[in-house]
């Protein structure tokens, strides 16, 4: 947000502290940084004064960062502030570094988010004294920005505006936030919403009567009884066609009508599309970058692969080898083939007969926007509740239905279970009865989570899953999670990975019951004498043993871990020779994983990254 920012420094000791923060701030990504100071200073360029240098350029800069005194901060600024949509952003931080202060611009030229960086860079302490930051409620006006959002204001009564909206808001009135969509930041809407606000997910649930104020994040366009405030997000995908040459200004004007005839907002329009020969057509360029975006073009035989579309056309199809050029191009661009608008025929206004004047257009939402039914396939960590992501616990702590691996999902980790949700093992259950179950809840509408495991890509058994999920037309996402093997490291306190010595781990299983391709046979891969951790495989020790010995030597060390980081956890350690022997010991077979290779226990050996002679991009090395 701020490319441009320049650090005031007042005094030989705010040049000093300016410089370290100019620098901090570049590495963090702020590269478009300038110190500047009427003193004389190798470290800061010399200004004439203050006042005369915020005056000439405070046009110049996204943020004004005064390290000194508040009061020369406030005088340098006032004779040229122009409004609030238009002044930077103005922070103030003492010389010592301890306090950093908003003081202009807080929300609409994020002053209050810089000012928390900066303080986080100094282990400063950030003062905001905007209501909404200081009760920890959300900035209505700039709600939604980073992900795309527009922000508009209606009411049905004169004299309100943005700013009645926010003082409401911030004056606990009965507030409805209406989600019309979801993204990820609506699911951070719904978890943090404070106790005035009451959610809503269609605009029939909406109750007036205790209603003073609407929130509402929507491509849809309403009139609603109360103030409100409409959030855009950019869901919408348009598909367009026409005939060749057709009117830009024209055709601009005409399908922002009717895109509000129908109900939509142009500004929550994400992308527009059409067959790729029609590129070069001047009045689709002007109309996706009037949405902000650009023209993509789809092949013909891309078009004609999209799926069944509900208004397919003959006649198109004999001119350009495509049955749908609107529906298709709609369907392409949300990866779904619905469609909130199907295709519309529309002849332009005062353009004679004979002149190009008739164009079709389709509206999509995007995948994965719609409310309606998801999946997610959770990674559950190795065994403690705490080592579940913050992700999976919310999802967790959301979910409808929980369907968890009873055999190796400790059960603790679904206590967080919303009241009401259904938490059902799966230990039991055939694959098609745990498809049925999480169906019967896709479909209504409700949100499943199908907890595997460590991590559900590394022997996680989804990908019949997926399949099936993909043949339903199911809604569904991967959450990671911490693998076992991750969880050896820290139990075994190693680093799998040694300097010079072992720079490659190898997760792999033997071949028991279900057999493994001869190129990855223990034998094959023990020539790279990584560190190798085995999954699945404690049945078949003897032969693990016996065939990572033909390249490994024999006193190489070894792991036996059985359910790491549960409450029972137990590890044997010993030499490669002894494997089978420890297994044999530990009387375990199944949630067991080997680990082999000289990393275990491992302390030689340094990392050139903090090496003081090492030079990289963010220290230069000293000597040797």
């Amino acid at each position: 947000m701020h490319k441009r920012i320049a650090i005031i420094a007042l005094t030989e000791t705010g040049i000093a502290l300016g410089h370290a923060l100019k620098n901090l701030l570049v590495a963090d990504g702020f590269t478009g940084c300038g110190l500047f100071s009427f003193r004389n200073s190798e470290l800061a360029e010399q200004v004439e004064s203050v006042p005369a240098f915020v005056r000439q350029s405070f046009g110049k800069f996204d943020a004004f960062l005064f390290i000194g005194s508040l009061g020369i901060c406030v005088r340098a600024i006032a004779p040229v502030l122009q409004g609030k949509q238009r002044d930077p952003a103005v922070i103030n931080c003492d010389e010592a570094g301890r306090f950093v202060q908003s003081v202009l611009s807080g929300h609409a030229g994020g002053a209050n988010a810089l000012a928390g960086r900066v303080a986080r860079l100094l282990g400063a302490q950030a003062v905001l004294s905007t209501s909404s930051d200081v009760q920890g409620l959300w900035p209505l006006d700039i709600l939604g920005r980073e992900e795309g959002w527009s922000v508009e204001f209606a009411s049905p009564f004169a004299g309100e505006s943005m700013t009645t909206a926010m003082a409401a808001f911030v004056n606990h009135e009965p507030t409805t936030l209406l989600l019309d969509v979801r993204d990820s930041l609506t699911d951070q809407l719904e978890r943090t919403a404070p106790p005035f606000v009451t959610i809503a997910y269609y605009y029939e649930q909406v109750d007036f009567s205790t209603c003073r104020l609407l929130l509402a994040v929507t491509p849809r366009l309403i009139d609603a009884p109360v103030q409100t405030v409409f959030y855009r997000p950019k869901v919408l995908c348009v598909g367009v066609g026409s005939e060749r040459g057709i009117d830009p200004e024209r055709f601009v004007s005409s399908i922002m009508a009717e895109f509000a005839a129908a109900g939509f907002s142009p500004r929550s329009i994400r992308s527009v599309g059409s067959v790729d020969f029609k590129l070069d057509e001047q009045a689709f360029v002007v109309f996706a970058e009037a949405c902000g975006t650009t023209l993509k073009g789809f092949a013909p035989e891309l078009l004609e692969s999209a799926g069944p579309v509900p208004n397919p056309s003959d006649v198109v199809f004999r001119k350009t080898g495509v049955r749908s050029v609107s529906e298709a191009s709609a369907a392409l661009l949300s990866g779904v083939n619905r469609w909130l608008v199907e295709k519309r025929k529309v002849a332009l206004a005062g353009v004679p007969e004979g002149e190009p004047r008739h164009y079709t257009f389709a509206v999509s939402l995007l995948r994965g926007a719609e409310r309606r039914g998801r999946i997610a396939i959770v990674g559950a960590g190795p065994g403690d509740p705490e080592l579940v992501t913050l992700k999976g616990r919310r999802y967790l702590e959301q979910a409808d239905l929980i369907l968890y691996a009873g055999s190796l999902v400790p059960e603790k980790l679904t206590h967080c279970a919303k009241p009401g949700a259904l938490v059902r093992s799966s230990a039991s259950l055939s694959l098609e009865e745990q498809f049925a179950l999480m169906a019967s809840f896709c479909r209504r509408g409700k949100f499943v989570v199908r907890l595997h495991t460590g991590d559900p890509s590394i022997y996680g058994a989804i990908q019949e899953q997926m399949a099936f999920f993909d043949a339903e037309g199911f809604e569904y996402e991967i959450v990671p999670g911490v693998s076992s093997f991750q969880a050896a490291a820290a139990v075994l306190q190693s680093q799998f990975t040694v300097p010079e010595k072992v720079q490659t781990i190898i997760l792999t299983r033997g071949s028991g019951r279900t057999p493994v391709p001869v190129r990855e046979r223990l034998s094959e891969l023990a020539r790279a004498r990584a560190t190798m951790c085995v999954y699945l495989s404690a049945e078949w020790s003897d032969e693990v043993q016996s065939e990572l010995l033909e390249h490994y030597p024999p006193e190489t060390p070894v792991a036996v871990c059985y359910r790491l980081t549960w409450d029972d956890q137990q590890v044997w350690r010993g030499r490669l020779d002894e494997l089978s022997a420890l297994v044999q010991e530990s009387g375990k077979s199944r949630t067991v994983l080997l680990v082999v290779g000289e990393a275990i226990g491992a302390r030689g050996g340094r990392s050139k990254l903090y090496d003081p002679a090492f030079t990289h991009g963010f220290r230069e090395g000293r000597g040797t």
